[in-house]
């Protein structure tokens, strides 16, 4: 079944190597120039991540319609709506790292916008708050594995030496994702087309592109190192096989770990052996601390605007020019971030945050609160994307997806308690004593970057 995986990629695939060992795929893909193939699954990652996006930004925009008349929805049922997508997302994410590295990437991704689709529709169509909450926990199952997956998938097929930049470009240009759907509720805000609300529309929408989406990466070759990594552990199966004790034959199952250390698959294999075990905990960690930086401020920072005496028209116009910065700082950074080295990029990034959340803390303007602002969010943004690179860089092929979608899960979690931890600090004790908890936050951060291992800047991945 492998061998004729293998065989039709190579009938289909210019990146299949001549031999399927896991050294012969790395050459060959590293040694390639980009080519029309890496630009097509480049743009179809970058669909489905502007999708993605879209969807989560769309909670912002369902959060003032129904707080406000007609619907003048209670706190506690719009809190629960909200949450809806990011606890669906801490679900799905390692649901969806499994089937990744279990039937393939390109499986995981179409099973992903398939269930995107669907829910975004279902959202689109529902009557009633709970059936739109079922509806966008569906969505969000679905949302929660999509970003790690993609960045699992072009971390395998791009050559190393554009590896980071390709990985930057797929985030700057999902990252608008999140101004489109925005503006189209908006756009669409004085009238209600054919009768169906603006947020209906943007749901639709966002289910026809995710459905579009999943049928063209139908269309895109399988990762030519899961194949290769797959046709290896078959491989060592039929060699213990043959060794003596006959497989099938009540045999106990492989262990987690081969003699020479590799990694298992499955999630068991994310905690065999020592060196894995840190990879996988310094992942968790880092992202898990990173949304209680960088998702916290955009969703917190109106907020302190108006507990600064600002008006909530200024607190929007903030909000929305603070979008700006993060989809073109990180479509510059792709321009040099494969001359850089991640660990120290990521790093040099927390310290940024730290200090210019400070700055944000103490300042009194509306334009230097602006500018510090769109600086933060940009930091943020190219944080996330370049700490995306580094960990699929130091994850083994076997375990990638299944240790992304778990790390993103914490993310998710996190996410959802973000606003229940510092907005209690922030009405208690004001903006300062809140940015004195993300700076706790970042350095913490920064901690267990300096206690990892170095990234692999135009190397190979593992």
């Amino acid at each position: 079944m492998v061998d004729a995986r293998i065989q039709a990629a190579r009938l289909s695939d210019p990146l299949a190597p001549v031999d399927g060992s896991v050294a012969a795929v790395t050459r060959r893909l590293d040694s390639l120039p980009i080519t029309r193939l890496h630009a097509a699954a480049l743009a179809v990652c970058t669909l489905g991540l502007f999708t993605d996006i879209a969807e989560v930004a769309l909670s912002n925009a369902l959060a003032a319609i129904f707080l406000a008349p007609p619907h003048s929805m209670p706190r506690g049922s719009l809190s629960l709506l909200l949450a809806s997508v990011f606890a669906g997302g801490a679900v799905g994410a390692p649901v969806f790292g499994m089937l990744g590295d279990r039937l393939g990437r390109g499986r995981a991704l179409q099973a992903s916008l398939a269930l995107m689709a669907a829910g975004s529709l279902a959202a689109a169509a529902s009557q009633g708050l709970t059936a739109l909450t079922i509806a966008r926990t569906v969505s969000g199952f679905a949302i929660g594995g999509f970003p790690p997956l993609v960045a699992t998938y072009l971390a395998e097929v791009t050559p190393a030496r554009h590896r980071g930049a390709t990985l930057l470009v797929c985030a700057g240009l999902g990252l608008l994702g999140g101004l489109a759907a925005i503006g189209l509720v908006q756009m669409l805000a004085p009238g209600a087309p054919l009768g169906i609300e603006p947020w209906r529309w943007a749901l639709i929408l966002g289910g026809a592109l995710a459905a579009l989406g999943g049928l063209l990466f139908a269309r895109l070759p399988e990762s030519p190192r899961w194949l290769a990594s797959v046709r290896r552990s078959a491989e060592r199966r039929a060699l213990r096989g043959s060794s003596g004790r006959p497989a099938g034959s009540g045999s106990p199952p492989p262990p987690a770990r081969t003699r020479r250390g590799r990694p298992g698959r499955g999630f068991r294999g994310l905690f065999a052996g020592p060196r894995q075990l840190r990879r996988t905990a310094l992942f968790v960690g880092l992202y898990t601390l990173a949304p209680l930086a960088t998702i916290a401020f955009p969703l917190l920072s109106a907020v302190v605007m108006v507990e600064k005496g600002f008006k909530i028209d200024q607190s929007l116009v903030f909000a929305a020019l603070s979008m700006l910065g993060p989809p073109l700082g990180t479509l510059l950074t792709a321009l040099v971030i494969d001359r850089l080295e991640r660990r120290a990029c990521l790093t040099a990034l927390a310290a940024a945050m730290a200090a210019l959340g400070t700055a944000f803390a103490a300042s009194g303007t509306f334009l230097t609160l602006v500018l510090v602002g769109i600086a933060f969010n940009t930091a943020a943004a190219t944080y996330g994307s370049i700490l995306a690179v580094y960990a699929t860089e130091l994850l083994p092929t076997p375990l990638r997806a299944s240790a992304m979608t778990c790390a993103w899960a914490g993310g998710r979690v996190a996410a959802a308690l973000a606003p229940i931890i510092l907005l209690p600090v922030l009405s208690a004790y004001g903006p300062h004593a809140m940015f004195a908890v993300i700076t706790v936050v970042l350095a913490a951060s920064a901690a267990l970057l300096l206690s990892g291992p170095r990234g692999l800047s135009g190397r190979a991945v593992a």
